[in-house]
């Protein structure tokens, strides 16, 4: 269905508001010195939004320097301290959370309601969170474990942190980053995605305002191969941390690797939907449909694959089809919007490129296409569910990020999970069943980093996300997340007068 919607009411005025620059290097706005502009367009309308200049590598050095200028400072602060800033920085992201909703439906296209009832609030509690967990910095106790030493465990910041974020969640992947790199005591340097710079912007100028010191947040806003390259590979950027493709993180893990950085890389997906013969299948073609189409398909947990067991099979694809036919699409900033455009003209032809190639061997239920009249001004593609395709195929197999679900049938539990593990990824996943035993053996055998229940798509800060296999290491959210942002010390004390002399009496005899 269309829903045309209404004009935009209160566009963000992001030319006006960053008129000064779209980098913030050292607690203020500055101008990109790379000498090439980049304009950020309206996905749902086609129209420009803010026309700056992008960061160069002359811009990526000044960001570093501040940050390493900022550390020992920062890093000194107690936990108490870094958690009272962090309280209030949760306050004032509070107090500015319309504004952020805004900024981030008019650059990604997100629906007004998605980004007030779920990108926001989440980016506020994860910030709650990390104010807390930065008081909860642990070592392990002391103890004898080598004669008359005494041994303990620091954790201590491990310096300046580069990070690189996508476009498809740009202020919760700013949050996701920054967040606990910073309340273990780091500085960081942030690189967005050069199409969606508004709310990370907005995000460590709001830092700055609670409190946090000049140096700490930097963000910086050009390409990756120019300032993302660059910032991966700065000698003095002590852990890279990115979000991204698989193919882009190898390229990523190559540059970090000359440099012998510490790596957090949370890459690609193709989640698998398990829907078990004794499902509540009304429940799971729900689920089926709001995790498959939550950001327009632009997520890497999305549910990309259902697998459906063949006595649920027809029911189950005839059910979801008619209930995406039911998705309203239109103006981001309509009450009535279910779902936005996606990112760009180029992500749209490259997600109906993917569904165009499946027709010659697969079956597109429903959508499959680019809607008609005012709606093709922006990057709109229909809901779209696609049925018998091949396991080994390019539908199946490779990374969409788009509102398609494929559907196969599976017979034996067996099969259902082995076709669940079937791919390169492993970020995601989840299973339907009313049996806990039948749910519990999925949740055991389903290799992803996080496997849901009669459930898809949600998140909290207190628990990890991160992926398997080609889909990458290291934590996003939870104390898991706030422990790789440090680094481990072992600490060992001689509690005798001689036992040095007698270290050195084994090893070099008497003297």
């Amino acid at each position: 269905m269309h829903n045309p919607g209404t004009s935009t009411p209160d566009r963000f005025a992001a030319q006006e508001r960053f008129a000064d620059g779209a980098q913030f290097i050292g607690g203020r706005l500055t101008k990109g010195t790379s000498g090439r502009t980049h304009t950020v367009v309206d996905p749902a309308s086609g129209e420009d939004v803010l026309t700056y200049e992008l960061a160069g590598a002359e811009d990526v050095d000044a960001a570093v320097a501040a940050a390493r200028a900022a550390f020992p400072g920062w890093a000194a602060t107690t936990p108490g301290d870094r958690s009272d800033a962090l309280h209030r920085f949760a306050a004032v992201l509070a107090d500015s959370a319309e504004d952020f909703a805004r900024a981030e439906s008019l650059q990604c296209g997100k629906p007004l309601k998605l980004t007030r009832e779920f990108d926001v609030p989440g980016t506020i509690d994860n910030t709650a969170f990390f104010a807390g967990a930065a008081r909860h910095l642990q070592g392990q106790s002391a103890g004898e474990y080598s004669g008359d030493h005494t041994s303990y465990v620091r954790r201590e910041p491990i310096g300046v942190v580069g990070s690189i974020a996508p476009w498809n969640y740009p202020l919760q992947m700013a949050a996701w980053k920054i967040l606990p790199a910073i309340a273990a005591g780091n500085t960081i340097v942030l690189k967005p995605a050069e199409i969606t710079p508004l709310t990370s912007l907005l995000f460590a100028q709001a830092a700055t305002r609670a409190g946090i010191p000049d140096g700490v947040i930097n963000i910086v806003n050009g390409t990756g191969k120019e300032a993302g390259e660059h910032l991966v590979g700065h000698p003095d950027v002590a852990m890279t941390s990115f979000t991204g493709s698989t193919a882009v993180g190898k390229r990523v893990a190559e540059i970090a690797l000359a440099t012998v950085k510490r790596l957090h890389l949370e890459l690609g997906g193709k989640a698998p939907f398990v829907v078990f013969d004794d499902a509540d299948l009304e429940a799971a073609v729900n689920g089926a449909v709001a995790g498959a189409l939550i950001n327009t398909g632009q997520d890497c947990t999305a549910a990309t694959r259902a697998y459906v067991q063949r006595p649920l099979y027809e029911a189950f694809v005839e059910k979801t089809a008619a209930l995406m036919e039911t998705v309203r699409l239109g103006d981001p900033f309509a009450a009535g919007t279910d779902l936005g455009p996606l990112i760009s003209h180029v992500q749209r032809d490259r997600v109906a490129a993917f569904v165009d190639r499946a027709r010659a061997y697969a079956r597109v239920v429903t959508g499959g296409e680019v809607p008609e009249g005012e709606l093709a001004k922006g990057a709109y593609y229909r809901p779209t569910l696609v049925a018998d395709a091949a396991q080994d195929s390019e539908i199946v197999q490779s990374e969409i990020f788009g509102p398609v679900l494929v559907v196969l049938p599976f017979d034996s539990d067996d099969d259902g999970i082995r076709l669940a593990n079937d791919t390169p990824y492993g970020l995601a996943a989840s299973a339907w069943s009313r049996d806990v035993y039948r749910a519990n053996r999925a949740t055991r055998e389903i290799k992803a980093g996080c496997v849901w229940v009669n459930d898809h798509i949600p998140i909290i800060s207190e628990m990890p996300h991160g992926g398997y296999k080609a889909s990458g290491f290291g934590k996003d959210m939870s104390s898991y997340s706030f422990e790789e942002y440090t680094q481990i010390k072992h600490v060992m004390f001689d509690n005798t007068a001689v036992a040095a002399k007698d270290w050195h009496r084994t090893i070099f005899g008497d003297r």
